[in-house]
């Protein structure tokens, strides 16, 4: 049993100045605003405490990714550094072989506890709307192959993301969902009506809001008017000053709230290493002034971003209530999204995932579980 202290705390969502918690057995077993009830045996005064982020969507990182077997520990352990104690790892649009054989490989990654599951970001999407994805991979829903690929997955497969316009995607949906995996709607050029009839069939998560999905348009609202007008649909957006506008982010967030949004990285392997070459599965990756396209074009293809860095974007300059509405996005809403349980929030019962911030809101120290893993 040991005390953790420090100048602030986002306890239960709400900011405490100071605050401290009691960890036992990997978990907090209690918690609390002012001074610590017996002297501190960790303490931080000049120092925010945050849960651990949780990022819903990322395909790497630090030179690795989740495609390849031997790069996930690796990824995992980059994105760690930066305080993301929950990782959903993302695999990208494959061939019907790759596509079992990643999913069997981060199946054996979830088993031995390096993430939290899986997000299968394709195959089926829309080729109009590919973005960094390979479009002559993409096809069309298929019950035998979605069979197939939840039986390699055996519980791991977390979330999914498909176009709700594709023939066969209603059916997907059940399936999916029938198997506890959580529905999201991406890399979509549906209609306004066919987001709302996927929505109504059970999806929950709008994928990267506003990418890879057709603008908003007075007379065709798209998917993401649809997205955003369900109160039971979370909306992931890359605050990473690139995929989406700043004062889109800000107001997204006034018009949904800190509930439903999930902020994610998308990133991919260049995250934490310089300009260069990368490949984001069969595609072919440049990177400059630390934005990520696919070669040869001016499409954006994921993200070099990290949760700490987007953490510091949405929470700059806005007080305790952007402290606040920060920890809700980067860690209660996603675990919320995904029905992850005991994890996003630092409360009594909930496992001891936390990420200490210096002033500057850098990361400075992340426990998982109670066990300090970078300091």
């Amino acid at each position: 049993m040991r005390v953790i202290a420090a100048g602030a705390m986002v306890l239960d969502g709400a900011v405490r100045r100071p605050g401290w918690l009691e960890v036992s057995d990997g978990r907090i077993v209690d918690c609390g605003g002012g001074p610590p009830p017996r002297p501190a045996d960790e303490d931080f005064p000049d120092c925010v405490v945050v849960p651990g982020f949780i990022d819903m969507h990322v395909h790497g990182g630090g030179g690795a990714s989740y495609t390849d077997p031997d790069g996930v520990d690796a990824a995992a352990g980059f994105h760690l550094r930066h305080g993301t104690t929950t990782t959903l790892a993302s695999l990208v649009t494959a061939a019907p072989a790759e596509l079992i054989a990643g999913v069997r490989a981060l199946a054996a990654a979830t088993r031995r506890g390096t993430i939290a599951g899986i997000h299968l970001e394709g195959p089926w999407l829309s080729r109009s709307r590919c973005g960094a994805h390979d479009p002559a991979r993409m096809r069309d829903p298929d019950a035998e192959e979605i069979d197939a690929v939840l039986s390699a997955g055996a519980g791991a497969i977390r979330m999914v993301t498909l176009a709700p316009e594709l023939p066969g995607a209603e059916d997907a949906i059940r399936r999916f969902l029938d198997a506890g995996v959580v529905v999201a709607v991406g890399h979509t050029d549906a209609t306004y009506e066919q987001t709302k009839r996927a929505i109504d069939a059970g999806a929950t998560v709008g994928t990267h809001l506003f990418n890879a999905m057709p603008p908003l348009h007075h007379r065709e609202p798209g998917p993401a008017l649809a997205l955003l007008q369900d109160a039971g649909v979370t909306v992931e957006l890359i605050a990473d000053g690139v995929h989406v506008h700043p004062e889109v982010v800000r107001a997204v967030m006034a018009a949904a709230g800190a509930d439903r949004v999930a902020l994610v990285t998308d990133a991919i392997a260049a995250a934490g290493r310089a300009d260069g070459a990368f490949r984001l599965g069969a595609v072919a990756i440049d990177v400059a002034a630390g934005v990520a396209r696919v070669r040869g074009t001016s499409t954006i293809a994921g993200s070099t971003a990290t949760m700490d860095a987007i953490f510091r974007r949405v929470a700059a300059d806005a007080g305790d209530a952007g402290l606040q509405a920060a920890a809700r996005m980067t860690a209660a809403t996603p675990a919320r999204a995904l029905g992850l349980q005991r994890v996003g929030t630092l409360r009594a019962g909930f496992e001891a995932n936390l990420v200490v911030l210096d002033g500057a809101l850098d990361v400075t120290a992340v426990t998982v579980r109670g066990e300090w893993r970078h300091t």
